[in-house]
């Protein structure tokens, strides 16, 4: 059922401008619905705080303060807000609609992130909180609810309904506004905020991002504040493995349990984002998140402080919201502890002690027995089927896949596969798991999964410099890597045939079985001689001599190059080869004899263009005082031949 039917500002012309079209979300204070300003004729969204609490002048304060506030820091990461107003019990903002989906969406559909992915999100979060903060506001709030994710990729920090002064007075009513899993120890205790407080935030989202699920979990609120009051925030590693210490250690600074051990405000957070970025390779942040991530963040479902939360809040289904979250108030001023009455259960009277009966007869006796016996082969029947035929897995963590099989064909079982999976603890090829587990149970004669070690999911690349191409192929397959493509340079320090370089360098990190390109040294250069007009066999002596195979072809062309000379060579004359590279030379046929076309007479536009045809060069002599433009005579003449492309001489007539 479409509850946006039953709301009765769906459809309703609010304050004689906005058009109220459908909700979209409802909070702990308001309600969120998508709207037409019929003044401006454009999309937004409308906040209108519920009216039970726009009776409230702090509720409404409070709400009226977020507009001002938001105003204040027209920032690109900031929902922005436009206007601000009341109609009867409706206390509204009017905000920029964000189209596209909150990070909670993203985080419930994907799980975990990718180390790029979460500091791609945290980073304008960070930019938006650290203008609020430098401008003197702590949003107070931060939760993957209140991060939008627009359809074109920005990223964008809603709901400043708690932001409030950095300066303004410690609450100490006795209630703590905020949302249970991302409230700081110190709001737990005091209910203190600063910016330090939204620092805190941003650590459990980026938490959050990197595993898939939110670091405490409980069936009550007050199981998940114990624990922000008490534990440190684990690694993120611990439940991703493969994860970079540096994202442990910006998490972890981010969570420290006291304020004055996390950054000043977010600006100095989003400082130690980048550096962190900065220092990872780019296999360490497109990190794939492990299965066990996403998995973790399926189980949230039913067991993370999210869910329990939001049932007990009446939300079925929902994420945690924006609460009052009681807190312990100070003890009473004569600081006495009472002792306190327990009512005790009264003692059972004694009962009566029963009275011996007689002995059984012999044929009872007999008869008991038989049954006993009976039920004692039902017994083992049953235990057989339940567990008689089944055995356990031994311990095979820390042994090379060959011991392994051997361990599990001594205890009558087999292996089923072999999957492969990274380990930064465990060396390549041993075993890190199984399936069944160690100890498990398995019928006798069954199959068991191994697990063995891909080694760390970053493997360095070997230094192979010098080495043979063998020898350094053998290298990087040691090393967890493949050999990519070869390619050849020249260099004067490395010899022909061993490598000069990898393509990555060395000591660059990559994930296991990434592709290295080699170059492969072709010695010093060699510059390659002219030889044509030359002899066949002096042509040959001369390469040869510079280091170079020879090879003559077989079919010979015409060319001005004397009968049985080289024609051409297939490098030309400065050319830059290696030792051993082959030059193809072909063999002259002589010059074609060809035909000199008569061209006395002609201007000296039209015989240069009929000898260049014939295949001729010209060479034009012009007689004194050079006006004329007929040929008066030619050379060759034109009742003979000529080899091809010989130059014919023609006389221009002079006046």
């Amino acid at each position: 059922m479409d509850t946006t039917l039953q709301d009765p500002l769906v459809g309703q012309l609010l304050d004689g401008r906005y058009r109220v079209d459908a909700r979209i979300a409802v909070g702990g204070m308001a309600t969120v619905y998508r709207a037409v300003d019929t003044r401006l004729d454009r999309e937004l969204a409308l906040k209108v705080m519920h009216p039970a609490l726009a009776t409230d002048v702090t509720f409404v304060e409070r709400f009226i303060r977020e507009a001002k506030s938001v105003a204040r820091l027209a920032h690109p990461n900031v929902v922005a807000i436009f206007d601000q107003g009341a109609q009867g019990a409706y206390v509204y903002l009017a905000m920029e609609y964000v189209a596209g989906c909150t990070l909670r969406d993203v985080l419930r559909d994907r799980g975990a992130l990718q180390p790029r992915a979460a500091l791609d999100i945290l980073e304008p979060v960070l930019a938006a909180l650290g203008a609020a903060h430098r401008a003197g506001f702590v949003h107070r709030d931060i939760k993957p609810e209140n991060v939008l994710i627009g359809d074109d990729g920005r990223v964008k920090v809603a709901d400043f309904g708690l932001v409030r002064s950095v300066g303004s007075v410690t609450n100490t009513t006795g209630t703590v506004l905020g949302t249970v899993s991302y409230l700081a120890p110190e709001q737990i205790e005091d209910g203190a905020s600063d910016t330090r407080t939204d620092v805190y935030a941003c650590g459990v989202v980026l938490y959050e991002m990197l595993t898939g699920s939110k670091p405490y979990g409980g069936q009550t609120p007050a199981q998940v504040l114990y624990r922000h009051l008490n534990d440190d925030i684990p690694p993120p590693s611990a439940l991703a493995p493969g994860l970079a210490p540096e994202l442990d250690g910006l998490v972890a600074g981010a969570t420290a349990r006291h304020p004055d051990a996390r950054p000043d405000d977010a600006v100095v957070l989003l400082a130690r984002a980048r550096q962190v970025r900065a220092a990872l390779s780019d296999g360490q942040l497109d990190l794939v998140p492990p299965r066990a991530a996403a998995a973790a963040s399926g189980r949230s479902a039913a067991g993370s402080s999210g869910r329990a939360i939001a049932d007990a809040d009446g939300s079925a289904g929902s994420e945690e919201r924006t609460d009052f979250i009681r807190r312990e108030l100070p003890p009473t001023r004569d600081g006495i502890s009472h002792t306190a009455r327990l009512a005790m259960s009264p003692v059972p009277p004694e009962q009566p002690r029963p009275r011996r009966r007689p002995a059984l007869p012999r044929r009872s006796v007999i008869a008991i027995l038989t049954v006993f016996l009976m039920v004692l082969g039902v017994g083992a029947g049953v235990w057989y089927i339940n567990s008689g035929q089944f055995t356990r897995v031994p311990a095979l963590i820390g042994k090379t896949e060959k011991d392994a099989r051997q361990e599990l064909r001594g205890a009558g079982l087999d292996v089923r596969e072999v999957r492969k999976d990274f380990s930064e603890t465990v060396k390549r090829g041993t075993v890190i798991d199984s399936d069944p587990g160690t100890h498990e149970r398995i019928r006798g004669n069954g199959s068991v999964t191994l697990i063995v070690s891909r080694g760390p999911e970053i493997v360095r690349v070997p230094e192979v410099r010098g080495e043979s191409l063998d020898d350094a192929e053998k290298a990087l397959r040691k090393a967890g890597l493949a050999p990519g493509v070869v390619t050849k340079a020249f260099s004067p320090e490395v010899p022909q045939g061993s490598v000069i370089r990898t393509d990555p360098a060395a000591g660059a990190g990559r994930s296991p079985d990434s592709a290295v390109a080699i170059v492969v040294s072709k010695g010093a250069p060699i510059t390659v001689p002219d030889v044509s007009g030359q002899p066949v066999q002096e042509a040959t002596s001369e390469l040869e001599g510079a280091g170079f195979q020879v090879e003559v072809a077989s079919e010979r062309v015409h060319a001005s190059q004397q009968e049985g000379t080289v024609a051409r060579q297939s490098a030309a004359q400065g050319a830059q080869l290696a030792s051993g590279d082959t030059i193809t030379l072909t063999v002259s046929k002589g010059p074609r004899m060809v035909d000199v076309p008569d061209v006395v007479g002609k201007g000296e536009d039209d015989a240069r263009s009929a000898l260049k045809a014939a295949g001729f060069q010209v060479k034009a002599e012009k007689n004194f005082p050079y006006l004329g433009d007929t040929v008066e005579s030619q050379s060759p003449g034109a009742d003979g031949e000529a080899p091809e492309g010989s130059t014919v001489t023609i006389r221009i007539k002079g006046l």
